[in-house]
């Protein structure tokens, strides 16, 4: 049994979801790693990660576009508005999605299904730079 940590970080453009699947899978391979559990953590409260469609990119303008009708940018519906007006709407955002997820590893390759893809879902407006923590426990 071993354990491994790692991280890998993503520069953000604005709202949107940011494809790191390949980065996932490289540190799969790059560790070796055969069969066990690998957890994603992202670092921060305004921002998340999700498992989601990677054919159809209308899925994820989709996605990005309900969640706007979804928690708007209205500073009037909100009390904390110290950052901005896409604040508060982020922690919502990131509380009705997922800040980790685990992924089972079987023969040096991520389970996933055939059109699954790993995401950053950005929920703010201005550029970010975004960690996601990587922890593998397995053989």
């Amino acid at each position: 049994m071993k354990q491994i940590f790692d991280e890998v970080v993503l520069k953000t453009k604005g709202p949107g979801l940011y494809d790191f699947t390949k980065q996932t899978k490289n540190f799969v391979n790059n560790n070796k790693l055969s069969n066990g559990i690998l957890n994603l953590n992202i670092l921060h409260t305004s921002a998340s990660i999700i498992v989601q469609e990677n054919a159809d990119p209308d899925v994820l303008d989709d996605l990005n576009n309900f969640f706007k009708k979804l928690v708007p940018m209205d500073n009037k519906l909100y009390k904390h508005t110290a950052e901005g007006k896409d604040d508060m709407p982020a922690h919502i955002k990131s509380a009705l999605t997922s800040s980790h997820l685990t992924l089972s590893v079987k023969d040096n390759k991520i389970v996933l299904g055939t059109w699954q893809g790993l995401y950053l879902f950005e929920h703010r407006l201005e550029n970010h730079t975004r960690i996601i923590s990587y922890h593998y426990m397995g053989n």
